[in-house]
Formats: C-alpha cells, structure tokens, sequence
C-alpha cells in the first residue's frame, strides 16, 4: 500500500453537484478513505469493505440516482479537472428518501473541513426540498461529524461485509419540527 501524501499546498475548496468525469475519483476516494483508517478497524475488515476500488461505472450509476456533492480542490488539477478531495449522497426516492448514503473524503484532506462542508451542503438542500428528517448509518468514524451536526443515534446497526461484522448507528436527524394541533 503506498503513502498518502500530506498536503503541500492551501486547498481552495469549491462545492460542485457530482458528475461522470469524477466517477473514477469517488471510486478511489471510497478505497482509499477505508483503507488508511488507523486504530479503528482491523486489516481484514478494511480488506473486506474494500479489497480494491469498485469500477467508475458503479460510483456513476450509484451517484446519479441520488444527490450527490463532491468537494473539489481548484488548487489542484488532475486531469483536467479540480481534484476531488470528498463526496456525499443522499437518496431521493420515496422509500430512502432522505438517507444519506456516503460521505467519504480523501486520507490527505480529513480534518480540514471537507466532510462537514459536504454535509451542510446537503441538509440545506433538503431542507429546501421540504425533507422532513436525514438519515445515516453511521460508521465509528463518522459518528461523531453527525453528531456534531446535530443527529442523535437511534440504535448501533451492524452489517457483514466478506465474513467480517462491521457495528455502526443508525441515526437521526429532524429537519422540521412536527406542527401540533
């Protein structure tokens, strides 16, 4: 596994709604945010959520039937485009309406605001399409940026991936208050 190099710049972040030409970015985004977590899963369970990136192909199909935001940095380009430093999305459709369903960002770009950019980009776009809550299976890591943004854990949730448990939250978070009569 290479390194993950720190940055040796000042990002300029820019928000942009997902398209196809970052299909390949997400994809190793999502490997690689999995595979350089430290202390928090072991090497067969990061083996296990993602032995290697999915194609380009899944991340587009999988992005343009939801929401999604990418966080670009303009510092940076990379074939021809701002590099991607993170993603979110979050369904639409009437059964998931309102579950977010990733938020990822790269290695050399956590703790700098990315995720938390991401996020509030999408609470206020739900919020202006009139969702009435947000919902998230959370992972130990991201637990606590959903927390910081106000979500409160219903329950832990687990999921199996290869053989391997992975626990998680699910959580909450209304977005409207319920009028009483």
């Amino acid at each position: 596994m290479s390194s993950i190099q720190m940055l040796s710049h000042q990002p300029q972040f820019s928000l942009i709604p997902y398209r196809a030409c970052y299909a390949q970015s997400v994809s190793q985004i999502f490997h690689d945010a999995i595979r350089y977590i430290d202390d928090v899963y072991s090497i067969e369970q990061k083996q296990a959520w993602s032995p290697k990136p999915r194609s380009p192909y899944h991340w587009n199909k999988r992005l343009t039937r939801s929401k999604a935001w990418l966080v670009v940095d303009e510092a940076m380009i990379e074939g021809g485009h701002p590099k991607c430093c993170g993603f979110i999305n979050v369904e639409t459709h009437f059964n998931n309406r309102g579950y977010i369903d990733s938020l990822y960002v790269h290695p050399a770009y956590q703790h700098c605001g990315v995720g938390h950019k991401l996020y509030e980009a999408l609470e206020e776009w739900a919020l202006e399409q009139d969702y009435p809550d947000l919902t998230v299976d959370a992972s130990l890591l991201s637990k606590w940026l959903f927390l910081s943004h106000g979500f409160k854990v219903q329950h832990k949730s687990y999921q199996e991936k290869l053989g391997q448990i992975f626990m998680g939250f699910l959580m909450s978070k209304a977005l409207k208050e319920t009028i009483r009569s």
